[in-house]
């Protein structure tokens, strides 16, 4: 007796790690003509047929698939009737489609994730179908007496729904922050040119959902993708705030007029007609060290023919800036923020990390940033050596 229930606990070990690299679908089409359906993976944006299953005659189908994480899916029929998987390893999803299209009338059961993405289709779908139904009303009442009255409320109630819906999105990512559904709740959209989360502060939830996920699924291709877009949504937002500081600010606020180590301001401006890098730097940054004696021999071909380097300061013990200066030797328009606790050249130029660094060309217009190493050398042998 003992041998036959080791035996069956070997047999239930064996088929549960069988399956713990796989998940499994079973699903009932109900009526429709197609004889097949199709199971997509998707590699961040764009989907790769997988498999495909035959529709039996009471409209039955079934996958089993190879998988080593949890991953999006696309089962149907086109790239415009289908639905959204979230499968995880292990998983036996059961499915059921009642509808006309796949995703208008479906259970799923046995996935999670995948009755996550379910809920967030229901719920943007019903926002969709009540816009659509104040569309038809505002179209109507456009033609009607009254419509100065009528014509703002039906754009209220609008603009209510959209932000409810926003609502809603926010409410499921802080409820389901460790989920890969995460994701589809942060780009889902109200029409192809308006996604739900449209207020420019939704980006810090952008910020959360990375982090999170990046925590607890780092090897994920989905969520490598998320993390560059961040990083891609970070940029526009820094480069549209100096963008914006550009316009709100005198011109003479974006030029640099700062103390040398000997006490006399030097203007950014008066280097016109050179080359100018200016560069962001401490004392106590490794990097920026290392960098500065690159610079030395950078400044040493080429200031004759044109290249001036413009360095601002950012440590707060001026002693310490002047003595690194006199002891690295560095010959070139040494200043220092006139309040490194508010420095305000820093904050203009978006310096995030130092080093940081700014090409300017004969007519103190920018044409490159951030040139470190290699690529600062090729650029000026291509500026100097033509």
């Amino acid at each position: 007796m003992k041998r036959i229930l080791f035996l069956l606990a070997v047999v239930l070990i064996f088929s549960a790690c069988r399956h713990k690299g796989t998940f499994s679908v079973n699903g009932v089409v109900k009526g429709r003509t197609e004889k097949h359906i199709y199971l997509n993976r998707l590699d961040v944006n764009t989907p790769i047929l997988l498999d495909s299953s035959k529709i039996s005659s009471n409209g039955k189908f079934s996958f089993r698939i190879k998988a080593s994480e949890g991953d999006f899916y696309q089962l149907g029929f086109s790239s415009a009737d289908f639905i959204t998987l979230l499968a995880e390893p292990g998983e036996k999803i059961e499915l059921s489609f009642g509808g006309k299209n796949l995703f208008e009338n479906y259970t799923v059961r046995g996935s999670t994730g995948s009755e996550k993405l379910q809920m967030l289709d229901l719920t943007l779908n019903e926002t969709k179908s009540k816009l659509d139904s104040l569309r038809t009303i505002y179209n109507k009442a456009s033609l009607e007496p009254g419509f100065d009255v009528k014509g703002p409320e039906l754009e209220a109630d609008f603009s209510a729904l959209i932000k409810e819906q926003r609502k809603k999105n926010i409410g499921f990512i802080i409820t389901n922050i460790n989920s890969l559904a995460s994701i589809k709740a942060l780009y889902q959209k109200i029409n192809p040119d308006t996604y739900v989360l449209y207020d420019p502060k939704d980006l810090q939830y952008l910020k959360i959902v990375t982090d999170s996920l990046t925590h607890h699924f780092p090897n994920s291709k989905h969520v490598q993708a998320l993390a560059r877009d961040f990083a891609k949504e970070m940029n526009q937002m820094y480069a549209s705030k100096i963008e914006q500081i550009t316009k709100d600010l005198p011109l003479t606020k974006l030029d640099p007029n700062l103390k040398n180590t000997e006490g006399k301001r030097i203007a950014l401006s008066s280097l016109k007609g050179k080359y100018v890098l200016l560069t962001f730097w401490s004392v106590h940054s490794s990097d920026c060290i290392q960098e500065n004696l690159q610079l030395k021999e950078y400044y040493k071909m080429y200031s004759k023919k044109g290249f001036e380097i413009y360095q601002i300061n950012l440590d707060e013990n001026e002693a310490d800036w002047k003595t690194a200066v006199k002891f690295d030797e560095l010959q070139w328009v040494n200043t220092r923020e006139d309040d490194p606790a508010n420095p305000k050249n820093a904050i203009i130029f978006n310096v995030k990390s130092l080093p940081t660094n700014y090409l300017f060309d004969k007519e103190s217009k920018i044409i490159a940033s951030n040139l470190h190493g290699k690529f600062l050398q090729l650029k000026l042998e291509q500026l100097f050596n033509k």
